[in-house]
């Protein structure tokens, strides 16, 4: 007994011929994908309990976000036009203002939103700022792996410690009281270990634990503290290397790549590294001999700066995803909004339109990604065998008519709002954009409750205010 059977679908499959089946049919059993072909084939071997007509959809893997922070979702856009207000209020909230409650409503919401926009796995930094991670104790790494494992997605949730020097100062919340604790590096490695055991491999798998570093420059960049600095990146590699995790780090740039490899011994296949603006060609040979993954984020503020060398890491043999970067400030889950930035960002460097073809990113958000997150032989694309993670997009909308070509209408034209059905491990957890898995009124009420008593604990209702030059100017003052 096949327990779904879509069909009558186009089937994107992604597989290593990068097969494309009209009036296709993907059969599901036991949350692992047990055929993919004709519809007509398909539906004469397999007596579906439940069967989902694709007429006018495409099916195709879910979509992968291979960086995203946990926190942000709550943040959004406070302070984010003025000067540092935006960064200054992620290490305010992460340390002190925000409660267990918090980091639970914002983990449903943003797990909510990937739902919503074919994400079927993410990557989550519990935290971000100025590397500021929220490993004080494993309570706030445990809400949030319990909360995403309710929605139904699959989650990376990347910890690791802040940035020395220590001790930082973090609160615990009971209530309306807080409780100021001095927290040293020892403190959040060993707050990381107690997540490792308590949350990787949770939910059936869909929940892993990865491990995060600050980047670092050289040791006597770092003010003194380069000892301090090696000892951290040591201990984070060898719990990596113990417990056969992935390491990752946020905000390569400017020889940061180099420094990683000569100094600290950090690249290899385990890796993968987010941003990555301004790399040297040696450094996209490190990452192609160490077989170092890079994640480029098209839509952030450090592609505004300077600009990944997507292009040339992936000719150069370079396993290269993208990543949201979200959810603040100004960006959100939307993958298809992604892969569009991508493809301009970069053909605007080159003045070249023939760069980043629609196929690419495409594998960049599903098989490529996969491979990033070590997961290639079980997600990213619809094959037998593999899990059951398919999404469908209702193609009968006018911004993707006529209804041809859709290998160029869903990365140029599509939006997450457009994915009308999501499917993990076999499950249904949204059809006809319902959600299956939570209440979405409670989780949309539950982040903006714990919305307001961020803002009341941390003082920041400033933020919210409509900064002086937002209208009638071409840019905000100095």
């Amino acid at each position: 007994m096949t327990d779904i059977l879509i069909i009558n679908a186009t089937i994107i499959t992604m597989d290593p011929d990068r097969r494309v089946i009209d009036h296709g049919a993907v059969a599901i059993a036991d949350g692992r994908i047990a055929e993919v072909g004709p519809s007509d084939e398909l539906a004469a071997r397999h007596d579906a309990a439940r069967v989902i007509d694709g007429h006018d959809m495409v099916a195709m893997p879910g979509l992968i976000d291979c960086h995203g922070h946990a926190g942000h979702g709550l943040i959004k856009t406070m302070g984010s036009s003025t000067g540092n207000a935006w960064t200054e209020a992620c290490e305010t909230v992460y340390t002190v203002a925000s409660s267990v409650d918090f980091w639970r409503a914002e983990a449903r919401l943003a797990a909510l939103e990937r739902l919503k926009c074919g994400v079927t796995c993410g990557v989550s930094l519990l935290g971000g700022g100025n590397d500021i991670m929220r490993t004080d104790e494993p309570a706030y790494g445990e809400a949030h792996c319990r909360a995403v494992a309710e929605v139904g997605i699959r989650s990376f949730l990347a910890v690791g410690p802040c940035r020395p020097p220590f001790p930082r100062t973090f609160a615990r919340w009971e209530g309306d009281r807080a409780e100021s604790l001095s927290i040293t590096q020892a403190d959040q490695l060993a707050s990381c270990e107690a997540l490792i055991h308590s949350c990787h491999g949770m939910a059936d798998g869909r929940i892993s634990i990865a491990l995060n570093l600050p980047v670092y420059g050289r040791p006597a960049d770092e003010d003194g503290s380069g000892e301090a600095i090696k000892a951290q990146s040591d201990a984070v590699l060898a719990m990596a290397r113990e417990h056969g995790l992935k390491l990752t780090q946020d905000g390569h740039r400017n020889g940061s790549i180099a420094i990683a490899h000569d100094v600290y011994g950090l690249l290899g296949p385990d890796v993968f590294l987010s941003h990555c603006n301004n790399l040297s060609d040696r450094e996209i040979d490190l990452c192609r001999e160490t077989d170092t993954k890079i994640v480029h984020n098209p839509s952030a503020i450090a592609s505004v700066m300077a600009r990944c060398p997507a292009p040339e890491l992936i000719e150069a043999g370079v396993t290269v995803a993208i990543g949201s970067d979200g959810t603040a400030p100004d960006r959100g889950a939307d993958m298809f909004r992604h892969m569009f930035q991508c493809m301009h960002h970069q053909r605007s460097h080159f003045h070249d339109a023939n760069v980043m073809p629609a196929g690419k990113v495409m594998e960049m958000v599903t098989i490529d990604a996969a491979k990033v997150l070590g997961q290639g032989d079980r997600i990213g694309s619809l094959e037998a065998g593999k899990a059951a993670d398919v999404i469908l997009i209702d193609m009968a909308k006018p911004h993707l008519y006529p209804p041809n070509m859709p290998l160029y209408r869903i990365p140029n034209y599509a939006n997450g709002a457009d994915v009308d059905t999501v499917i993990v491990d076999g499950k249904v957890l949204m059809a006809g954009r319902a959600v299956a898995t939570v209440d979405e009124a409670e989780v949309l009420d539950d982040a903006r409750r714990e919305t307001e008593l961020m803002i009341e604990r941390s003082g920041l209702q400033s933020l919210l205010e409509t900064p002086d030059g937002f209208w009638g100017r071409a840019r905000f003052p100095d």
